[in-house]
């Protein structure tokens, strides 16, 4: 009796073991999200910094900056020139 319940915790552990790895590969093998499209990275016109467009603030000529900060900076450094 005492072999026959150790054959069962055997049994068991394997079937744990074999279900986990299981699970394991199936989520290795699920492919991965499609890839994001990418931004067009643009130099901040005051400091030069680079960053996505998307997140550039622009003023009336077009010129993208990175933040309104250096907007306002710029059109200062022209108002004195």
């Amino acid at each position: 009796m005492k072999y026959l319940l150790v054959l069962l915790v055997v049994v068991v552990a394997v079937g744990i073991w074999r279900s986990k790895r299981r699970a394991e590969v199936a989520e290795q093998a699920r492919p991965a999200s499609p890839p994001k499209h990418a931004q067009s990275m643009v130099a901040c016109a005051h400091c030069g910094l680079h960053l996505p467009q998307a997140d550039g603030v622009s003023d009336a000529s077009g010129k993208i900056f990175c933040s309104a900060e250096h907007r306002r900076l710029a059109q200062q450094d022209t108002e004195r020139h």
